[in-house]
């Protein structure tokens, strides 16, 4: 499910802002993601790690006055660190699932998370998953998405080809050995944006979305890192880094621009319904 680049265990500490004191309010965040998922977080040539939701951890940071340690490691081991203490929330791309929700309080959902998949630029346009009845569709080997393509194989009527990479599935593509690949709908727009023989085609929606997960008895935490998100929502930033890191410009309707009423998922576990305004500057 997650395209891997890069070297795993870049550590990397980011200050923003110098603490006045010791109160609690102004000690670091640590936070942490993996920094090898393409496009939200990658190693840069120089050292350190860059990507959407390195971006995305940094404005929070920003905006509420705190400095942000940003650790970068294998994605195995965030939740379970989450949970011992050794970070306050993780900012890596996390999908809510209502399993995860009973063991984890999470913000609203800042982008969604769907199935999507790229073809090459002169391909014929694709308005339903028959479209691609006959094909060669590639994916990564293991992922949700082998498991999801392989599932419609009958039904669908296409064949599945699995890579080792979600890299290689792509290449797949361009080298004509398939006519699709299909994965995340952010890691899909990271590749089209990269490679012009590329495009976009058929979204598949599951109605999930990417959130940021806390231990469940950080409710605190959580309602101030959910109205800093509502208000980055609201002034148009999320949208803006979509842009910038995938290409796409975030859909009206999507996570990427609407504020969820309450704290949390709507009706995910940890939800809190209660109303009220985020403090936007």
């Amino acid at each position: 499910m997650r395209q891997k680049i890069g070297v795993l265990g870049v550590a990397v500490a980011i200050a923003l802002f110098a603490a006045p004191d010791g109160r609690a309010e102004d000690k670091p965040l640590k936070v942490a993601l993996d920094g090898t998922f393409a496009p939200h977080a990658m190693p840069k040539l120089g050292g350190g790690v860059e990507g959407f939701n390195v971006d995305l951890a940094n404005e929070i940071g920003r905006r509420l006055n705190r400095k942000m340690e940003i650790t970068a490691a294998q994605w195995s081991g965030l939740l379970p660190a989450l949970q011992a203490g050794t970070y306050d929330f993780i900012v890596a791309p996390t999908t809510v699932t209502a399993e995860r929700a009973k063991n984890l309080l999470f913000t609203e959902g800042y982008l969604n998370t769907d199935y999507q998949f790229l073809v090459l630029k002169d391909a014929p346009e694709a308005t339903k998953l028959e479209d691609f009845k006959g094909k060669v569709v590639a994916v990564n080997k293991g992922s949700a998405y082998d498991k999801w393509a392989r599932g419609l194989a009958d039904k669908v009527g296409w064949k599945v080809q699995s890579y080792g990479t979600n890299t290689d599935a792509v290449q797949a593509v361009l080298a004509g050995r398939a006519y699709a690949n299909v994965a995340g709908n952010t890691v899909i727009a990271w590749a089209v944006k990269k490679n012009p023989r590329l495009k976009l085609s058929l979204l598949h929606s599951t109605g999930r979305v990417f959130a940021m997960p806390f231990r469940k008895d950080d409710a605190a935490t959580r309602n101030k890192v959910e109205g800093v998100i509502e208000c980055m929502k609201l002034d148009g930033t999320i949208a803006k880094l979509s842009e910038k890191w995938f290409g796409v410009t975030p859909d009206p309707k999507s996570a990427a621009k609407t504020v969820f009423a309450g704290y949390g998922v709507p009706g995910m576990q940890g939800h809190e319904a209660s109303e009220h305004t985020p403090a936007c500057n």
